[in-house]
């Protein structure tokens, strides 16, 4: 095993130079013995090829007689002991779970890329489904969307460039071919492979506690079906999802007197509900998500009294305009807005309105509301997926008219006296610049791209969203040849595609990735890359993983000791 670091928050190991059946059970029996293992601090295991990530906090492994990183690679050593994965051989009934099977309608209006690939490979478009539809496929990891497999055992004979340009969205249930592999796209999405089916299973459901069908080693046979199976296994499929997401989902134009709730009179450019994300969930594909800046989400609960995991709005760039139903307590964190005083209380009354004017310094502010935005959670989080349309107000930016409710809270503005005449130190709070120096750890390839790697100012590309900010700048060339194999990546990695222009991956980037890996933002300093606007810039300063845990472990102790002192003083004297 081979253990490297993915950031300063997750452990690689790698368990094999190449993907094989043995590498793939080795795979599966140590992320399986470390999810029945529920190490402390251990948050998040994601299989993929020959790699298991291992993702922890800092914070749970600061105290023992090793620093983190080392303090969770004996953990991990221990598991893959007690799990017999360094043994040279396993035992084949260890091989791969199940076995399932998809049903498929190959070409027409399903597939739209079947006579492309036909010409490619020289044979009928009925020999490429007749072809794909026999072979036997393993599921080598879970990521890009939600759901989504890779598929190893493509026939030779059927192997098909990806597409010159990707499609703008792909229909969900598609089957494609990539290069020497097939999957299937559990959501509608965008996609470059070439789409020669679709099947009607869901292989996604965000409603269910097992996401995901499919898992890593899982075994999948596709079976054809013509186009009358596929529209009655569709409808059965639609009617139970229908079911499912429409339970306590129903939109509300009106809300009853004395309802807790806000009203939305101005939505804003992108306002979605947001916590801190969705934990345990990656190996399906699921992204970490929630605030983009999390840290001035937890400041701003605080200030308000709920936990610092409770659902806040996300506000981007141009504010909303709310409207309070009841009086509350709120607080924002973050960018700073006229008219959104930021770090403080704020007391408002039934029927005020707060209104988020120009935003003077920042990308992305954070309101907290005693009690916090009370939607239902999906796996885990009241979070806001915008890709995959789920969690947080219908799985949706806010929208004038809304009605979004929030939780009961303790009654402090029952004595609202001296609640607006303080505000958090700035010397608890990051640094926003248009210009900062993030703190960075070298990625798996840093060296493939040299000493610029240092010392480029990378700006924010407009096409920037809560996936990643696209930079661009003087194009990375890197130095080596020959794809990677795809494996973890998280919010903070810096990725170089073909282009040379960097992404760096953010709240809602995909769990796996292919393209080499140049470095991962330090966790505190991902604050300062989420305020930054589309035309600002920064560059990196290299850190070594000592000090980047050391940085964390500090910031989770300034955070402690705010609540200590918000508990003795500011609230110490109102209702419990």
């Amino acid at each position: 095993m081979i253990f490297a670091a993915l950031g300063d928050s997750a452990v690689v190991v790698t368990l094999s130079d190449t993907p094989n059946d043995l590498a793939l059970v080795r795979v599966r029996s140590l992320a399986v013995a470390l999810a029945h293992a529920r190490i402390p601090g251990i948050v998040d295991v994601v299989p993929a090829y020959v790699t298991v990530a291992v993702f922890y906090e800092a914070a749970r492994f600061a105290t023992g007689d090793l620093p983190p990183f080392e303090s969770v690679c004996r953990e991990i050593s221990a598991c893959a002991r007690s799990a017999g994965v360094e043994a040279r051989r396993l035992p084949r009934p260890h091989a791969a779970g199940r076995t399932i099977e998809i049903p498929v309608c190959y070409g027409g209006e399903f597939g739209a890329d079947l006579a492309a690939v036909a010409g490619h490979c020289g044979i009928a478009p009925e020999e490429v489904s007749s072809r794909h539809s026999q072979a036997e496929y393993r599921v080598q990891a879970i990521g890009f969307v939600p759901g989504f497999p890779y598929l190893s055992g493509l026939p030779d004979s059927l192997r098909t460039p990806r597409r010159d340009s990707p499609r703008a969205s792909v229909p969900a249930g598609s089957v494609g071919i990539g290069g020497s592999q097939t999957g299937v796209y559990p959501l509608a999405t965008p996609g470059g492979w070439q789409i020669i089916g679709r099947t009607p299973l869901a292989l996604f459901r965000p409603h269910e506690s097992q996401p995901a069908l499919l898992q890593a080693g899982d075994q999948v046979k596709f079976r054809s079906i013509d186009g009358e199976e596929f529209n009655r296994l569709s409808s059965v499929r639609n009617a139970a999802g229908f079911a499912a997401a429409s339970a306590g989902s129903e939109p509300r134009q009106s809300m009853p007197d004395g309802a807790r709730a806000i009203r939305v009179i101005k939505p804003g450019l992108l306002t979605t509900v947001q916590d801190l994300g969705r934990r345990g969930h990656r190996s399906a594909g699921v992204p970490l998500g929630g605030a983009m800046d999390a840290f001035a989400l937890r400041i701003a609960n605080q200030i308000v009294g709920n936990p610092e995991d409770a659902a806040g709005l996300e506000i981007t760039l141009l504010g909303p305009e709310l409207e309070f139903a009841v009086d509350t307590v709120a607080a924002v964190g973050g960018a700073e807005f006229e008219g959104a005083p930021t770090w403080r209380p704020l007391v408002l009354r039934a029927g005020e309105r707060l209104i988020f004017g120009e935003c003077k310094r920042g990308c992305r502010a954070y309101l907290a509301v005693a009690g916090g935005i009370d939607v239902p959670p999906v796996l885990g989080s009241r979070s806001t997926y915008l890709q995959g349309g789920f969690g947080g107000f219908q799985g949706r930016a806010l929208r004038e008219g809304d009605w979004i409710a929030i939780g009961p809270d303790r009654p402090l503005v029952g004595d609202p006296k001296g609640l607006g005449s303080w505000r958090v130190s700035s010397t608890m709070l990051p640094s926003y610049s248009p210009s900062p120096a993030l703190r960075a750890l070298r990625g798996a390839q840093a060296a493939d791209f040299g000493p610029d790697l240092w010392t480029t100012e990378f700006q924010v590309s407009p096409r920037s969203d809560r996936m990643g900010l696209r930079l661009s700048g003087p194009a990375m060339v890197r130095s080596a040849a020959g794809e990677l194999i795809s494996t973890a990546v998280a919010p903070g990695t810096m990725q170089v595609p073909p282009d040379g222009q960097p992404i760096l991956l953010m709240a809602d980037a995909q769990t796996i990735g292919g393209y080499p890996q140049a470095a991962h933002i330090i966790g505190p300093d991902l604050s300062l890359a989420a305020q930054l606007r589309p035309g600002e810039s920064f560059h990196l300063r290299e850190i070594p993983i000592e000090e980047a845990h050391r940085l964390a472990v500090a910031r989770e102790r300034d955070l402690a000791h705010l609540h200590m002192g918000l508990m003795a003083g500011i609230y110490k004297n109102m209702p419990s």
